[in-house]
């Protein structure tokens, strides 16, 4: 829900600045300008700050895809990091995988031999 909230407020402000500085002063080249300006500002806000914050926190929506031709078996928080563990049948191994802020600093921890669906005796 604050993620819908959060991108009406982006739309909400390109379309005043296209009527405030557009419609009112007639400068629609201005216009423009600004309201590409505040809509890559916004994106670029929500995708290497916000998004996983709101996610987090406030209860946002994120979508990630598990890999072809691997199970998944965990997710967990790191402060504002998002830490996905998946098993690997074919090398037999478990990967967790970092989802930072913005994907700028992504680790991966891997584990050999971890079979996890082996049961123990």
């Amino acid at each position: 829900m604050t993620t819908y909230l959060y991108w009406a407020a982006v739309i909400i402000a390109v379309m005043a600045a296209l009527w405030l500085i557009g419609g009112f002063f007639k400068q629609w080249g201005l216009a423009v300008i600004v309201a590409a300006v505040i809509g890559i500002i916004g994106m670029a806000t929500y995708y290497f700050y916000l998004q996983q914050i709101l996610v987090k926190r406030y209860g946002g929506i994120m979508q990630i895809t598990v890999p072809e031709g691997e199970h998944h078996m965990g997710v967990t928080w790191k402060d504002d990091h998002l830490w996905i563990e998946n098993y690997q049948p074919g090398t037999n191994t478990c990967e967790f995988r970092e989802y930072s802020r913005g994907d700028l600093l992504q680790g991966r921890v891997i584990i050999k031999n971890c079979n996890p669906l082996k049961r123990g005796d």
